[in-house]
């Protein structure tokens, strides 16, 4: 019995002793495992609740409106040009003429009740008749008022019978890229096509020559919408349709417009004095980029730099140096050459501008007084400018343009050759006495170029010389 107890004692110690054990042991590492797993977890993971697809005007904006405002504005351009065939046998026998109508077709905006209409320069470049379209199927014949092939802008004026529906220009200075747009025309003669996309860029130059200040889109834009609207989703007029970006001819991605504040300066210009009126502000230089500021040595990779100024022009008499560095003309920033060309053509001569630059580390705002372009590029010679008194004094004559560069360089070798440089003073243009730029602008405009330009110059020797070129 005593052995019984004792076993009995024993084995009830040994399991108290293994139950002790497995708490001690077994279950303290569990909890100790299951610590470590919870130690390896984020802390706090970043997210987003707002519900986009409940937000319309992201997904999808309402474009109804802009094209309502637009869609009876923009009119269908046609132009008809006579142009010369080659003559075959039978044309000589039966005696039918080498002039034959040519078409084209285009778009319109029109920009007052009374019937004023902007359009491409080249939607009617050469036409001998111009007739409009409206939405409503009216038709009226247009008289050109004036064109700036610079801009590739024309006004045209048609006579309605009554007061019509027009657009009124926005302020394209507030168009911002990924902004939506509307583009409306009539592509392929489809009239009243209105198509959607995006501003992609801005100050665009597609020239390489800096000439030129387009909004990019990716509206689709294709033949026969030059000359219509760009608007944006208010139906505000914030540019004129132009170009097209294409290999074949046809829109494949991007579109170019003409931004309205360069529009209606050019259109105000033509209304009030017959040709544009451009402020110059008298800089030479070009855009900064990484490799053109290692050159110069400046850490500025964005900009316009100075490179020269010219005399006698508002950025000389405010006090622009050579080395300045313009970074914004008003409230415009200049990060290339085509943002400071594109503001410039919105100006006229006598505007002031503040222009913001860098000058050895510092920067100043000097005030400019844009001044009328008194320089032009004349083809075969090069760059001529109004002259001086001095200028007129010394060749004892009282009109004509003083050369101040040879430029081109297919005739350079040829002017100095025969005793004709900078300096030199060019009369008359095709028997066309030259007072002023203007005059050299006017000629060159409606050259008739089948027939020899004729160019009168007094070289250095005082000699007075016609030449002519074909």
């Amino acid at each position: 019995m005593k052995k019984i107890l004792t076993l009995v004692f024993v084995s009830a110690l040994g399991g108290i002793l293994a139950l002790s054990g497995y708490k001690v042991f077994v279950e303290e590492d569990k909890e100790q495992l299951g610590t470590e797993q919870i130690s390896n977890l984020p802390i706090y993971v970043p997210t987003n609740n707002t519900n986009t697809l409940n937000n319309a005007s992201v997904i999808a904006p309402n474009f109804v409106e802009a094209a309502e405002k637009s869609i009876d504005a923009v009119v269908h351009v046609k132009n008809t040009a006579n142009v010369s065939k080659s003559m075959t046998m039978q044309d000589y026998i039966f005696g039918r003429s080498s002039q034959q109508p040519q078409v084209g077709t285009g778009s319109g905006v029109i920009i007052s009740p009374t019937g004023y209409i902007v359009t491409n320069n080249h939607v009617i470049k050469s036409a001998d008749k111009i007739s409009i379209t409206l939405n409503n199927n009216k038709s009226y014949l247009a008289e050109l008022i004036g064109t700036d092939e610079a801009t590739d802008i024309a006004l045209l004026k048609i006579e309605p019978e009554e007061d019509l529906p027009f657009m009124a220009f926005g302020d394209s200075d507030e168009a911002k890229i990924g902004e939506w747009v509307l583009a409306v025309g009539n592509p392929f003669n489809l009239n009243s096509t209105v198509t959607a996309g995006i501003i992609s860029a801005k100050s665009r130059d597609l020239s390489g020559q800096n000439t030129q200040s387009f909004l990019q889109t990716d509206a689709a834009v294709n033949p026969g919408n030059s000359g219509g609207a760009l608007v944006n989703t208010n139906g505000d007029l914030i540019g004129i349709n132009t170009a097209i970006s294409s290999r074949t001819g046809s829109y494949i991605g991007y579109s170019f417009a003409v931004p309205s504040n360069i529009a209606r300066k050019i259109v105000n210009d033509i209304m009030e004095y017959g040709n544009v009126q451009n402020g110059i502000l008298g800089v030479v230089g070009g855009a900064l980029n990484s490799r053109y500021a290692e050159e110069l040595g400046t850490d500025i990779t964005e900009g316009f730099f100075v490179s020269d100024v010219t005399e006698d022009t508002g950025a000389e008499k405010a006090g622009i140096k050579s080395g300045d560095i313009i970074k914004k003309i008003d409230d415009v920033e200049i990060n290339k050459f085509s943002d400071l060309a594109g503001y410039l053509k919105t100006k006229s001569p006598d505007d002031i501008v503040k222009v913001t630059l860098i000058r050895d580390g510092d920067e100043e705002i000097l005030p400019v007084t844009l001044l009328k372009n008194t320089m032009f590029k004349l083809p075969t010679i090069g760059i001529v400018k109004n002259p001086t008194l001095a200028d007129l004094k010394e060749f004892k004559i009282d009109y004509g343009l003083k050369i101040t560069s040879l430029s081109d360089s297919n005739y350079e070798s040829y002017w100095r050759k025969n005793g004709v440089e900078e300096g030199s003073i060019i009369t008359s243009i095709n028997g066309k006495k030259l007072y002023s730029v203007d005059d050299a602008m006017s000629v060159m405009k409606n050259l008739d170029y089948r027939k020899a330009l004729q160019i009168e110059v007094i070289n250095k020797e005082g000699e007075k010389v016609v030449y002519n070129f074909r």
